[in-house]
């Protein structure tokens, strides 16, 4: 990760990630799987902040869509434990507590290593040279202020990785976890001004040009470390 500077939770939308916006149509997907998929976004990019309760009718609007699809999302994203129904009906990001924070923790530093290990050899140049740029719009994204967009080009940063170990069981694994610590990710960066942090994602890049799997595991932990030490300070610590 780096340096974030004044970045405001209300920040414009970066154009550097691959990945759909809320406002696009998924081609090829059914509605059902296209909602699904455009609201598990809203959650891993703060979208729905932590401690705000949602209707469904209320995310069918926003969606633009009828409320079956919905339904179906939410009871998904349920199972994920990314979202908590209450009694009333109304859906809500589940609280962060000290436990979950440290078996997300915990589990993020079991296996997002391991996942940049396996993916190491199969990386060629041409993946290395677009994850660096992917790294750079994080820079640009850090400059401009946005918040979502770092979050969306550091998200594409890891998976881009992950997804190259062909590990399929462990990286739905790892984008279940990220699921449940992206929303207090957005609440974190809100709250942390101006920081001067240790850049990770380099340390991260010059071990995959060499070939360095201990180097890469090791950027990859303090990566981890540091990203969710932000949430422990900002959310676990104001909180107790």
């Amino acid at each position: 990760m780096k340096r974030l500077a004044g970045v405001s939770a209300s920040a414009k939308t970066s154009q550097a990630s691959e990945e759909p916006r809320d406002s696009e149509r998924i081609v090829g997907l059914t509605t059902h799987e296209e909602v699904y998929r455009r609201l598990r976004q809203q959650i891993l990019y703060g979208g729905i902040k932590p401690g705000s309760a949602v209707t469904l009718r209320g995310l069918a609007d926003e969606l633009g869509v009828s409320s079956m699809p919905v339904r179906e999302a939410v009871r998904r994203l349920i199972a994920e434990r990314a979202l908590l129904l209450q009694d009333n009906r109304r859906v809500m990001v589940p609280p962060m507590t000290r436990d979950t924070f440290e078996q997300i923790l915990f589990a993020r530093r079991a296996l997002e290593p391991e996942l940049a290990a396996r993916a190491l050899p199969k990386l060629t140049k041409k993946d290395i040279a677009a994850i660096e740029a992917t790294d750079m719009a994080i820079d640009r994204a850090m400059r401009a202020g946005d918040t979502e967009g770092y979050m969306r080009a550091n998200h594409q940063f890891h998976f881009s990785i992950y997804r190259k170990s062909e590990a399929w069981t462990l990286v739905a694994l790892v984008e279940s976890i990220w699921l449940q610590f992206g929303p207090f990710m957005r609440t974190a960066y809100g709250r942390i001004g101006t920081s001067t942090i240790e850049d990770h994602h380099e340390f991260a890049l010059a071990a995959m040009n060499k070939g360095d799997v201990q180097g890469l595991r090791s950027a990859i932990d303090a990566d981890i470390g540091q990203g969710m030490g932000f949430i422990g300070e900002a959310i676990l610590t104001r909180a107790g």
